[in-house]
């Protein structure tokens, strides 16, 4: 049971618990050897979240978001222009993983994994990052899925060269795979036996968990419970927190919970969890969603897990 300082606001939902908080200040305070998987889509630290920004997003226009045009019907959800950060701000999100990753590491059980969520653009940094703050790399995980990411056509000359794009279309979301590095000398059948951490959780005895998974775009009626602008889709959120606990036993951390999947992805998979959340805008969205998403049926694809309520 992870202990909650009372100078924090927070809510539980079953096995899940959601804190408003700085995810650096409340991480710095977690005893060693207390959370056992990280499983986050971080908003890297620049731009995009802050309080100037979300103000134009809600506005629909201005700032870094990219609000995407609709296509036959659909409306497409906004996308921060990662593109347009300078080598400052790139030097920016390096720092801050650096120091986030460092601060991890003392509440992160050896052995213990870190799902990160990225785009391709970002992820030789990110993932340069998180190694030099003292994470294993161990795989990249795609999500196979269909953004309107990249794709465009050159900024107000798009009638001057329409036979060119900026960037590919977007088809994939890279996940970083990391692990807090295992004891000297510890094996990982020690790993498991001592810290219950180390490995990934398979699909089924005979099937492991694979670094590609089949994904959809997150659905109407998802998106209608957390109006969150990076919100995942549950059925591909419970695959990887599932992944996440390879004995099935311990906490799973979301330091950027922004809405709560992650958290409704624990519960619903029978795992405990907390998660961090600044804004409070988001923090009362995600006490709101958590009850509602874990509730979801997500359809398993392919029948690689079955994770019907």
């Amino acid at each position: 049971m992870l202990k909650i300082p009372n100078n924090y606001t927070f809510f539980k939902n079953g096995e899940a618990t959601g804190i408003h908080a700085d995810c650096l200040e409340f991480l710095g305070q977690l005893s060693e050897n207390s959370i056992h998987a990280i499983v986050t889509d971080p908003p890297y630290g620049v731009k995009e979240y802050d309080f100037d920004q979300l103000k134009k997003l809600s506005k629909g226009n201005g700032g870094v978001w990219r609000i995407p045009p609709s296509f036959d019907g659909n409306i497409r959800s906004p996308l921060p222009r990662f593109t347009a950060l300078n080598e400052q701000e790139r030097c920016q999100i390096r720092r801050f993983f650096i120091e986030w990753t460092k601060t991890i590491m003392k509440p992160l059980v050896p052995g213990g994994h870190v799902f990160i969520a990225t785009n391709s653009f970002l992820s030789p940094l990110v993932f340069e990052a998180l190694s030099s703050g003292g994470l294993e790399y161990r795989s990249t995980l795609i999500r196979l899925v269909r953004t309107m990411r990249g794709g465009d056509k050159p900024k107000n000359a798009e009638s001057e060269f329409p036979d060119v794009c900026s960037l590919p279309r977007g088809c994939y979301e890279p996940w970083g795979i990391f692990r807090k590095p295992l004891p000297a000398k510890m094996t990982l059948a020690e790993c498991l036996k001592e810290y219950k951490t180390g490995g990934l959780r398979r699909i089924s005895s005979s099937i492991p968990f694979e670094d590609v998974i089949p994904s959809e775009r997150t659905p109407k009626f998802e998106r209608k419970i957390a109006n969150h602008p990076s919100l995942k889709p549950q059925s591909f959120m419970r695959k990887i927190v599932y992944a996440a606990l390879p004995l099935g036993e311990g906490i799973v951390m979301d330091p950027f919970m922004g809405s709560g999947s992650t958290l409704a992805a624990a519960e619903a998979v029978g795992y405990s969890s907390v998660g961090t959340e600044r804004f409070e805008s988001y923090y009362q969205m995600a006490e709101q969603a958590v009850p509602k998403l874990k509730s979801i049926h997500a359809n398993d694809l392919e029948g690689q897990l079955s994770l019907s309520l």
